[in-house]
């Protein structure tokens, strides 16, 4: 987005993996490390390393006007490094030590909350991070609603996918950084519970913290499929092998994953798949507006609608994703260019 809309960047961060991906590695990135997956200790350590012993990443954002902190730890570092340069707080992700009552999760908070009066802007991705946690820490700022819709690549929408009539077997599809074990459980029952009406497609980065095993277990589950990791260019065919996407997610439950707008909502509906979502959390909220989607009360509806479904309900449910104005799942230029610009004006105020 902020090379869409005009943006020269300078990019720095912790990575998952032991090299930079080519994308980032095309614009210079500079990496301070590899990162792990639940390893919340040592990615403390390795933050703090960075805001104490900070001089390459103070040199290498020497030029820039105004600088990013895509989350908390990234915020404390570039606390140490700003100076009198506007500092923007971008937050996807409410994490679950910022809502526990333990020593470790007030002591995250009172972090957050010494740098959040510093920030000059917020940027986060759903109206109920906001609702549920910003609007009771002291933030000073202005949020930003900037949502997890589809940025095409190249800046050509997509067109939807062409499908064939709707007749069983059912495809649903998961997709994205997967780390949910009771959706995986789900998924294989219901698969089972199915015998032959439904299967399951995944693809994704599981994580290994949080799923061990996941690729013998899906392995053992006749009628689930697991393709690996996958590019933006994949999106078109995954989703058009889908009549349903997944976007139920049990993970930190009752916390983040109440509050989120993930990444598959959008992208489900700009190639004609069909979310699943729970009614009572914010992605459940956001297809009522639409009246669009199929939401559910909880697991064993979801179940049973799917197991129950017949080719007329899920024609009609394409219809609706089909009336919903592109605009609200797809991000072109114009939304690229109002961010650079509402980020470029703070170092001008």
């Amino acid at each position: 987005m902020f090379a869409i809309g005009g943006g020269t960047m300078h990019v720095a961060g912790f990575c998952r993996d032991d090299t930079v991906c080519d994308a980032l590695a095309a614009r210079g990135a500079l990496s301070l490390g590899q990162s792990r997956d639940a390893a919340l200790v040592s990615r403390a350590s390795a933050t703090l390393r960075e805001t104490i012993f900070h001089r390459r990443l103070k040199a290498f954002f020497r030029d820039c006007d105004v600088i990013v902190a895509r989350n908390l730890e990234q915020l404390a570092i570039a606390r140490a490094i700003v100076g009198k340069r506007p500092l923007v707080y971008e937050c996807l992700d409410i994490h679950r030590s910022l809502v526990g009552q333990g020593w470790g999760s007030r002591l995250v908070r009172a972090v957050e909350g010494a740098l959040l009066p510093r920030c000059d802007l917020l940027i986060t991705s759903s109206p109920a991070f906001l609702r549920n946690h910003f609007d009771h820490r002291p933030l000073k700022a202005k949020a930003l609603l900037v949502e997890n819709k589809l940025l095409p690549e190249g800046g050509a929408a997509p067109s939807p996918v062409e499908r064939p009539a709707p007749a069983p077997p059912y495809t649903v599809g998961w997709f994205g950084m997967l780390r949910c074990k009771r959706t995986l459980a789900f998924l294989q029952q219901l698969v089972r519970r199915g015998e032959g009406r439904i299967e399951v497609l995944i693809a994704g980065k599981p994580s290994p913290a949080e799923l061990p095993e996941f690729e013998g277990e899906v392995e053992a589950t006749p009628g689930m499929t697991y393709v690996g990791p996958y590019s933006y260019s994949d999106l078109p065919e995954l989703y058009g092998r889908c009549d349903f996407a997944w976007s139920i997610d049990w993970f930190e439950e009752g916390l983040n994953s109440k509050w989120l707008l993930p990444n598959r909502l959008y992208e489900a509906i700009a190639f004609g798949a069909i979310p699943i979502a729970l009614g009572e959390v914010e992605a459940g909220h956001w297809l009522e507006r639409h009246d669009a989607g199929l939401i559910v009360a909880d697991g064993e509806m979801a179940a049973q609608r799917l197991l129950d479904v017949d080719p007329a309900e899920v024609a009609t449910m394409r219809e609706s994703i089909a009336r919903i104005d592109r605009g609200e799942v797809i991000c072109g230029a114009v939304e690229c260019g109002e961010l650079v610009h509402s980020i470029a004006s703070l170092s001008v105020q």
